[in-house]
């Protein structure tokens, strides 16, 4: 995803008031008021990235809506495929499969009540209809006409097909039905294929398409197609979504595009692109909320989402930059009173023991630690911070405490380790993981005197991410994720990408975790419920080795690798209902 930099040319800012100047669509953070404000005198519009299918293909159908969608079908590539897939407007879940693999087809329908209609096996043309009832599918009606690269509309009992190929002829032929079998509607004026397509059976839209490529648009009444305005772009397998006087179309080829465009029942207008070109996606949707998943070159499982409207705002937008670059470092505190300390420095190519301090919007140096130190662990509060841990590069069990000017020494680890992950506070510290291997499941608990054996993690693990509280903790890496309760680690559910060396932030109920590295280095970002994790908006700039502070809400992610990086993301998440809306 974007972040809210890149889409609107400026960072999120700390001010005391409102911000003076605000262009259209900019935040800032009110910290007299302590909330969220933002410029609106137009509505939002763009693209953001959804979780990704767990099986990527293209030529597929989609259904539903943004936030209860349906992919089914496809190419994945050769052969096609029958599996289904389930959106809740964050991931994507298995569903049933269908009876026929098919790519090419059309789609209709919500989903819990989908319908796949025709399509093509390999080069075979199958004319089966299948409905789905949210758990499985079960034919219905036989298509007159089996066809691929078809346009669809409607619902699983008033669905209408049109236009498609066997791959030849192309046609111009036109199908209804009524949740039990398919009769023949008026005819396209012209035989197309590749098309775009959205509405209902008595009010559908077909857009795009070939031969030859086309721009044109033909509107459906339930009875006969006429011309609607043309497109601004023509292009064919395009995707689309919404209805006949509320269009929304996507993507197409040739070469691939990015283009959107907007169909208010006359004519098109282009709106935010896409930000991934491709083609032969599966769409579905309003003209306010749509989804586009899937599609080539190449085949991939990419979610992206079309929004409009004041929405929950959801971005990483770049804050203040550090004064010594690093990685391996500890943070702890919130994104406007953060604290990192200690790591790797750049260039100088040592551990360091330096402090900094950021209040929103700058970084301050603070009083070092006495122990420089790399991939420690990091508890507390900007003015009640707690440093473990680490190599010196000895690994060490050295504990020190900070008062918001200086670090003085603390009690002792039981056993030294480095990569560890701290939760918690200084005077109720929970320090877990780490190496060497015999301490990589051992848990300490801090008094703010000294350090007692607490549960042990059920898998052993360094290099992981840690938040919560002492009675509350959440440890998450590539291997999965355990809640502790005081006591005992429980198993919680794992990331959609498990990943080391990460960012971590917020409670166990309500936690952040961003960056690491998953085999490459990522930006990767995902947010977990106590329950699950989803998949949420990424950082812009990848990273491992990362401090981390702050709440799920409201996160704070500093320095790095690769390079040792100064830069510093923060990460805001609220809805309208949180945030106050002024009006130029």
């Amino acid at each position: 995803m974007a972040t809210y930099k890149e889409i609107n040319g400026t960072a999120v800012q700390n001010y005391a008031g409102d911000l003076p100047g605000a262009v259209d669509g900019q935040v800032w953070y009110n910290s007299t008021a302590a909330n969220f404000k933002y410029n609106l005198t137009t509505t939002f519009t763009g693209w953001a990235t959804g979780g990704n299918l767990n099986t990527g293909r293209a030529q597929l159908a989609g259904a539903g809506t943004q936030t209860a969608g349906l992919a089914f079908g496809g190419e994945t590539p050769p052969p096609t495929t029958n599996l289904t897939e389930e959106y809740n407007g964050t991931s994507w879940t298995n569903g049933g499969t269908l009876s026929t693999t098919r790519n090419l087809l059309a789609g209709a329908g919500t989903q819990t009540a989908g319908l796949a209609a025709t399509g093509k096996t390999g080069s075979t043309v199958t004319n089966v209809t299948e409905e789905y009832n949210g758990t499985a599918w079960t034919g219905g009606g036989n298509v007159s006409t089996g066809r691929g690269y078809l346009g669809g509309a409607g619902t699983q009992t008033a669905a209408v097909i049109f236009g498609g190929s066997q791959p030849s002829p192309v046609f111009n032929i036109t199908e209804e039905y009524n949740g039990t079998a398919w009769t023949n509607g008026g005819n396209l004026t012209t035989a197309i294929m590749g098309m775009g397509s959205a509405g209902t059976q008595t009010a559908a839209l077909s857009f795009g398409g070939k031969p030859p490529t086309t721009a044109a648009t033909e509107e459906y009444n339930g009875t006969a197609w006429t011309n609607g305005g043309n497109m601004g772009t023509a292009r064919y397998y395009v995707s689309g979504a919404g209805t006949q006087t509320a269009g929304l179309a996507f993507g197409g080829a040739f070469p691939q595009k990015d283009l959107a465009e907007l169909y208010d029942g006359t004519s098109w207008t282009a709106t935010t692109p896409m930000s991934t070109a491709r083609y032969f996606m599966g769409s579905a949707g309003t003209q306010s909320a749509a989804f586009g998943v899937g599609g080539e070159p190449p085949v991939t499982g990419a979610t992206e989402e079309f929004s409009q409207g004041v929405s929950p705002f959801i971005a990483w937008s770049t804050g203040g930059v550090m004064g010594s670059g690093r990685y391996k470092l500890a943070g702890c505190g919130t994104q406007t009173a953060g604290l990192g300390f200690g790591g790797y420095s750049t260039p100088a190519g040592a551990n360091t023991n330096a402090t900094e301090e950021y209040n929103g919007s700058a970084w301050t140096v603070g009083g070092n630690m006495a122990t420089a130190r790399r991939l420690l662990a990091g508890a507390g509060t900007q003015t009640a911070g707690l440093g473990f841990g680490g190599g010196t590069p000895t690994i060490t069990n050295a504990t020190e405490e900070y008062d918001g000017s200086a670090w003085t020494g603390g009690g002792n680890l039981g056993t030294a380790r480095y990569l560890i992950a701290g939760a918690g506070t200084q005077t109720a510290g929970l320090g877990f993981g780490g190496y060497p291997g015999a301490s990589a499941a051992g848990t300490e608990e801090y008094d703010g005197s000294a350090w007692t054996a607490g549960g042990s993690l059920n898998t052993g693990r360094q290099g992981l991410g840690g938040c919560g509280t002492q009675t509350a903790a959440l440890a998450f890496d590539a291997t999965g994720t355990e809640e502790y309760n005081g006591s005992a680690w429980t198993v919680g559910g794992a990331m959609n990408t498990g990943r080391s060396n990460t960012g971590a932030a917020g409670i166990q109920t309500a936690a952040l975790g961003f960056g690491g590295y998953i085999g490459p280095i990522t930006a990767a970002t995902e947010k977990y419920d106590g329950t699950s994790w989803t998949t949420t908006s990424s950082m812009s700039t990848a990273r491992r080795y990362l401090g981390g502070a702050g709440t799920q809400a409201a996160a704070l992610g500093f320095g790095g690798t690769p390079g040792g990086v100064t830069t510093t993301e923060e990460y805001n998440e609220f809805g309208p209902s949180t945030a106050t809306i002024t009006t130029t």
